[in-house]
This record gives structure tokens, sequence and C-alpha cells, in this order.
């Protein structure tokens, strides 16, 4: 039987007076594993403890069954907002004033699923990793249409072609050191086929820089690099690396003559967690947060010293715990609890934790109780950080 979400959009409408307060966030969803028909769409819902309105879906619109859409992202403008596709090759697009409906499909051939995305500060371009064709594809922010391919360079004769980093999935851009970095995670035709590396690429050209082993353990380690992040403002340039099967936290420190030096600061397994995704850093940049969805937690380190990093905290959230968004106080973390609808890890809720006493204090149930997984969350632009 199909199920609608429109009686749960009309009592949050009902509900909500004109002087609540409110903290909407946009949420990919879609049916649980093996619930038939299978059903996608993207809800903007009230997430703020506070409102009249809490765990309520505020504007909802459907995407096509087979999209399987996994991120959300918006633009440096916060005028346009982008969804990428496991399912198809190609992106989702939105005039933000009228999101989430409006949807354009736009074509990208070379492209099979397609996961991260990082804008240039110029806003003139996009970069779209693609874990299914071993590639990363470079976009016209503007039309959309794709410029170029970042793929292997041509072999020697005689040579069998290589991918320069397998399965990309993680990008993340420093465009102070002209560099954009992809870390090779799995197949995802086979997740037993992990990769250990992250790719070094020259973010102005294209040009294929230099790949990295992130791990200690002998070849094939298995240990599927996922997720990276530069910390704010820090001197020498230090980014964070997520190893998801490996179960670790690393870092890669740039020096003056550009070397990098890769070291593992952090084993999750120490505390019983494992699969640590997404990574983001407090204003200052002196906290690290975490996600593991095994079992689920979200972990605050300090990062005063970026090669010790102390762990203040670990807040269990539910099975699955991937993506997050702060409140824009910063009193709560909201912690999105599903990974690729996986066994163990497709909770389906939102957890509120709460930042002061580093605890859980609530839960946003819409959607789960509606029978779907969501699969990311993003504050909504009047609740974002302006970017330049």
């Amino acid at each position: 039987m199909r199920k609608s979400l429109a009686p749960l959009i009309l009592a949050g409408l009902l509900c909500a007076g004109p002087a609540s307060a409110e903290i909407l966030a946009a949420m990919n969803y879609e049916s649980k594993a093996g619930v038939e028909p299978r059903r996608e769409g993207i809800a903007v819902i009230d997430i703020d403890p506070a409102s009249k309105a809490f765990n309520t879906i505020v504007k909802e619109a459907p995407l096509p069954p087979d999209f399987v859409a996994h991120h959300i992202y918006f633009n440096k403008g916060q005028t346009k907002a982008y969804v990428t596709s496991l399912g198809r090759s190609a992106l989702a697009v939105y005039d933000l004033s009228i999101f989430p409906e409006g949807v354009r499909f736009v074509p990208v051939p070379d492209c099979k699923v397609g996961e991260d995305m990082v804008f240039s500060n110029d806003r003139k371009r996009w970069f779209l990793s693609c874990m299914g064709s071993s590639n990363i594809i470079v976009g016209d922010a503007e039309s959309d249409l794709t410029l170029s391919v970042i793929a292997a360079p041509e072999p020697a004769k005689g040579e069998a072609a290589k991918p320069f980093i397998k399965h990309p999935h993680g990008l993340t851009l420093n465009e102070k050191l002209d560099l954009l970095i992809a870390t090779s995670t799995v197949n995802p035709a086979d997740f037993k086929q992990a990769g250990e590396t992250i790719a070094l690429i020259e973010a102005s050209t294209g040009k294929p820089l230099a790949t990295h082993k992130v791990s200690e353990k002998p070849s094939p380690a298995g240990e599927a690099p996922v997720e990276t992040a530069f910390i704010p403002n820090r001197e020498p340039p230090v980014a964070y690396i997520t190893n998801m099967l490996g179960a670790t936290l690393w870092t890669a420190t740039w020096g003056k003559d550009k070397s990098v030096d890769l070291r593992r600061v952090y084993d999750f397994a120490s505390i019983g967690q494992g699969v640590p995704l997404e990574m983001e850093f407090s204003e200052s940049g002196d906290r690290l947060y975490v996600t593991t969805a095994k079992p689920g937690a979200l972990n605050i380190f300090d990062i005063a010293d970026p090669q010790a990093p102390k762990l203040l905290a670990s807040a269990p959230t539910a099975p699955g715990a991937h993506h997050f968004v702060f409140s824009p106080d910063r009193r709560y973390a909201f912690v999105q609890n599903s990974l690729l609808n996986l066994p163990d890890m497709s909770d389906g809720s939102v957890s509120v934790v709460d930042l002061e006493a580093n605890k859980l204090v609530g839960k946003i149930d819409v959607l789960q109780k509606a029978g779907f997984n969501p699969n990311c969350i993003i504050l909504m632009p009047k609740w974002r950080e302006a970017e330049d």
C-alpha cells in the first residue's frame, strides 16, 4: 500500500503558529530495503526542538524511484541545490527559490554512481566524484554542463590503462594549495573491493599529481578511506581522513615544499565503534566532530594538537549515524541515521544531540514512522552560514 506524507505535511502546517520558532532542513529519503513499491523524495522538515511544528514535514516533492538520491549540496551563492544519484548518470538540480519543486535532471554521461560534490570559490566550477566509473567530472556551475573529465593519464605504449584512483568518493578542495583530494573507497558493485589511497589532483588543471596509501597494513589493506576535510585556517595545512572499513582517523599535513606527511591518529575500535564517516569542525577550528555508523555515535574531539586528537565525548545516536548539521546557535547537532539502506545501519531517524551536555535529547522520526530512510540532511539557506 502506498504511504502518503500529505497528512504529516498538513499536521505540521496546522500546528505551526505565525510566531513559532523553526529551523528547516532538507532531507532526501527512500523506502526501506525490501519495501515495494519503492519511493523516493525530498522533504523539508522543521527540526527545531523549540518549535510547535518540530518533527513535521513542511514541504515535500517526489523523485523517480530509480534515481537513488544520495547527497544534497547547495552552490556557493545558495541559489541552486544539487542532488547526486547512485542510480542514474545525472544530477537533480533545483532553483532554491522553489525547492523542492521544479527539479530538472542534468545528464552527466561520464559519471556512474555520483557521490560527493565541491564548488570553486569563484562560483564557476563544480567537481563530482563518480564511484562507479572511477573518475571525477568538472562541470560549469552556471550551465551545469560537463567541462572535463579527470581520469587516469594515457598509459605508455604497451601498458594497460589503470584508473588514477579507483572508486572515488570523498572530495575536498583547497584552492590555496590548488589541490583537489579524492578518496578511493569501495567498488559500489562489491564492497569487498575496497581502496586504501587518497589521490591528489591539481585543481586548476585536473592534472593527477600523486596517490598516497592511508593504511599501515599490507596491500590490499581494504581500509576504504571515505571522507576528507581540511581544518579551517590551520597552518601548516592539515586534512583529516576517515577510513570507513579500517575504523581509523588519519591526518595529511602539507609542508612548505608541498611534501605530505600521513599519520594514523585515532582508532575508533578502541572505543567499540566502527564505520567512521562524516566530519565537521567547530567555528574556531579547535573541535572535530565525527560520526560512526556502528553502533551509531557522534564523537567530539579536541584538536588543539591535530596529530593527537583527544576524545572529549561520544554521544550515542542510532545505527547508521552519517550526515549531520548544527543548529545556527551551535547548541544542537542533528544526526541522520542511515547508510545506504544497509543492514544494522538504517535506523531511519534523526538524532538530536545537545552539544552542551553532549548527550542525546530527542529524535526526528517523521520519515522513519512513514517507512522511509533519510539519506542526507542539509539546513535550508536561511539557517546556514553564508558562503563566500
